[in-house]
């Protein structure tokens, strides 16, 4: 098996959390990867993912502060996991030093940082992947072969409605700070991709954008279980946070999204919802409908055809295309090469997606295929969200996906990108 020396650039929660899938991968006996080192200025967290790594692949990767120390490493890809407003300038200097890169969504912190790394790429022949796992869950690739076979016809209109989250904060500080990502885009970036999945590109949105709750609270802070603490590693970083904050990042917005195919979407994206949690994601065809689980649940579709014929039990499968099959490293990983449902605790099912990213990743490098998520991909999912955040801005106006990736439309993200230098 070919191996590819890899370090992990920025070792947080997020960094952890690809460790631990690294970790799963190669217990399946499907890893491509040495881990030969970890990156991050703040010594601490870097000598914490290293002695973790030691533990899963019995030696320890050298630990550097800076990308440059990787060079004596013999690196050849790396894997960037830092705060997304990092993502552009360590994706370009990694292009510099000729090294592949699998780069965490959103892949930039704005369209116009997403369009320096594209353009950094295209004088280059490496390869660069980004790391969105929604579209990899199982029940979605499901849907997406019944989607393409016509299970349910021509699609018409999608319903994607999410709400909950009140004034608590979510996971970190950092995503509730527009100049650091803001929910909408964290967040969003994987609706966003995940629609385009199932029904292709979107051509244009308008949109609703409010800021609810400009204070968010920390209950762990102040000794409280942590509840937004995805795979269970972001608890002691969260007591370090303050129990009070500012928030500077619209946490709702409300739109409708046309797809160049001329499907509709009514999209609700609330990360500020009191009452009720709300989670709802339908395609409705010119045959039927499909109501879909919240992703990495492991929960069954349903299907409805001619109104009153509901299938959603294993029987599902029957109406997937014979040769729709998982990929090798998900049917591993998940247990089956055709699933309608799985059943894992939260922190294994981000470990498996997560490794079935690093599995692309490595056969892009290796030539075998082109990888799913690349930066164009990436970037239309970072675009879609500002789009609804720009038309927000704009008072609900009517844009085109095509004039913010050419950043005709900016005004949303200029101070970000004055920030940051890039204006």
């Amino acid at each position: 098996m070919d191996r590819i020396p890899l370090a992990i650039v920025g070792c947080g929660g997020m960094g952890h959390r690809h460790l631990f899938a690294l970790a799963e991968l190669h217990r399946n006996d499907l890893s491509h990867f040495d881990l030969i080192g970890v990156c991050d200025p703040v010594t601490e967290n870097a000598e914490s993912l290293a002695s973790r790594a030691e533990e899963f692949f019995g030696k320890r990767p050298t630990v550097v502060g800076s990308m440059a120390e990787l060079e004596q490493l013999g690196v050849a890809a790396v894997d960037i996991t830092t705060t997304p407003r990092y993502h552009h300038t360590l994706g370009v200097e990694a292009i510099q030093h000729d090294w592949h890169a699998m780069i965490e969504k959103p892949v930039g912190l704005t369209v116009r940082a997403c369009n320096r790394i594209r353009q950094a790429a295209a004088a280059s022949n490496r390869v660069i992947s980004v790391a969105e796992n929604y579209r990899r869950d199982p029940i979605n690739r499901l849907a997406k072969a019944l989607i393409d076979s016509g299970v349910i016809g021509n699609p018409r209109f999608m319903l994607h409605e999410t709400s909950g989250g009140g004034n608590q904060m979510m996971i970190s500080v950092w995503r509730h700070q527009k100049d650091q990502s803001g929910v909408l885009l964290d967040v969003g970036v994987h609706f966003a991709d995940i629609m385009e999945y199932f029904l292709g590109e979107i051509d244009s949105v308008y949109a609703q954008t409010r800021l609810y709750e400009p204070i968010r609270y920390n209950p762990v802070a102040l000794g409280a279980e942590p509840t937004s603490n995805p795979a269970g590693v972001y608890g002691k970083s969260q007591r370090a946070m303050p129990a009070e904050f500012q928030a500077t990042a619209d946490d709702a917005v409300y739109a409708t999204i046309n797809f160049k195919n001329g499907a509709v979407a009514q999209y609700i994206e609330d990360h500020a919802g009191h009452g009720q949690s709300i989670w709802n994601r339908q395609i409705h065809g010119s045959k039927g409908s499909m109501d879909m689980p919240n992703d990495r649940s492991g929960k069954h579709l349903k299907v409805t055809l001619d109104r009153t014929k509901v299938i959603d039990d294993a029987s599902v499968l029957e109406l997937a295309p014979a040769d729709f099959e998982l990929d090798k490293a998900t049917a591993v990983l998940f247990g089956g090469e055709r699933l309608w449902n799985y059943s894992f605790p939260f922190e294994l099912t981000d470990r498996k997606l997560i490794a079935v990213e690093y599995a692309d990743f490595a056969l892009g490098i290796l030539g075998e295929r082109p990888v799913e998520v690349d930066l164009e991909q990436g970037t239309r999912s970072v675009a879609v969200s500002y789009a609804l955040l720009e038309s927000g801005k704009a008072g609900g106006q009517l844009l085109t996906i095509d004039d913010v990736l050419q950043e005709k439309v900016n005004a949303y993200q200029l101070d970000i990108d004055e920030g940051m230098g890039l204006a």
